[in-house]
């Protein structure tokens, strides 16, 4: 049954859907052209236009936190120590003050998700 609002036809939206593929399966741009992939955050975006992201910013340094770390790190990364989570946001090129808060976490600890080390960072920030 066809109905008269869709705006793209089955095969266009077919198209679309298998373009989107890898992006949804792996998390990231898979493009192998640099052009294509959408551009990353501008200096004047909200978030990073008062300098690097920090535990201690804000009234919503919770959310702020949890954002950064989950633009950094993957589902694979957990459960990780400090250690483990400070070469991984290494790799991910996050500002120097969020890993720096995450080296200063107690070594024995264990985080199992993005919003426990969040919170983590939060408290002892």
């Amino acid at each position: 049954m066809q109905r008269g609002s869709d705006r793209l036809s089955v095969h266009r939206d077919d198209e679309m859907k298998h373009e989107l593929q890898g992006l949804l399966r792996s998390g990231h741009p898979t493009r192998s052209e640099e052009w294509h992939d959408p551009e990353p955050t501008a200096e004047d975006d909200p978030e990073v236009a008062y300098g690097p992201v920090t535990p201690s910013r804000g009234p919503t340094s919770l959310e702020t936190v949890r954002f950064e770390l989950a633009r950094i790190l993957t589902r694979g990364t957990f459960p990780a120590s400090p250690r483990e989570l400070t070469r991984a946001l290494r790799r991910g090129n996050a500002p120097d003050a969020l890993v720096e808060q995450v080296e200063r976490l107690p070594h024995s600890a264990r985080y199992g998700t993005v919003q426990e080390l969040a919170e983590a960072l939060t408290e002892a920030g």
